[in-house]
């Protein structure tokens, strides 16, 4: 049974559709079911719909859109839902160098996890990853499908520098620095892969709804 929906408004300029329940993919397949369906049965004033872990957040012009008029859509749409299946793109693989000055926190999820350092590795390669969404920096992708083992805290103080193509873990996400940013993340790795470029169109590597496997280049101890 799914959770109960909530609608909230962000401002004069969003209505919030908060779908409640857990992070994963069937909530992943929900939401884009849901986007697709707006864009399909588009209300007046609506501008754009973006998908996060939990909720849908449909931007509109206020000027046109009449939010309660929004609500009653997305009610009526989620009501009779039907979750096409989605196109399954073929991984992109992201090629990655493990530990070292590249992972500097590799040891401490090892040891976090009771398991190796080759095992954090294994089982971070193993699986094939949904991109969520985009968020925090232009181009990061917020990962689904880690394996539960390597679920870790973030760090209790932040790193005032991450490099860009960090690959890093918090909580029960993964995720890579697509930027040269502040972070918590623990990281374990980093990819030479360019994953935001504002000259190249697009300029993200990554969206929405594609798929990614992590491949390791090398395992520096």
């Amino acid at each position: 049974m799914n959770a109960p929906v909530r609608c909230y408004p962000l401002g004069e300029a969003a209505l919030v559709v908060d779908l409640g329940g857990v992070p994963g993919e069937a909530t992943f397949r929900r939401l884009r079911a849901l986007a697709d369906d707006l864009e399909e049965h588009r209300p007046p004033g609506m501008l754009e719909a973006v998908p996060g872990y939990l909720t849908l957040t449909v931007l509109l012009d206020p000027l046109r859109a009449d939010a309660q008029a929004v609500e009653q859509t997305v009610r009526a749409l989620l009501h009779d839902l039907e979750e096409a299946p989605l196109e399954e793109p073929e991984p992109i693989e992201i090629g990655v160098i493990y530990g070292g000055p590249d992972g500097p926190d590799l040891a401490f999820v090892a040891e976090h996890c009771g398991l190796s350092e080759h095992e954090v590795v294994e089982r971070h390669t193993a699986p094939i990853y949904r991109v969520h969404l985009i968020g925090f920096a232009p181009g990061f992708p917020y990962l689904g499908g880690l394996d539960p083992r390597l679920e870790v805290p973030r760090r209790a103080v932040p790193r005032p520098h991450v490099p860009a193509g960090s690959v890093g873990l918090a909580g029960q996400q993964t995720g890579v620095y697509s930027l040269e940013t502040p972070g918590g993340w623990q990281l374990i790795g980093r990819t030479h892969q360019v994953l935001f470029d504002p000259r190249r169109d697009p300029p993200a590597l990554l969206r929405a709804g594609d798929r990614l496997r992590f491949v390791p280049l090398e395992v520096r101890l």
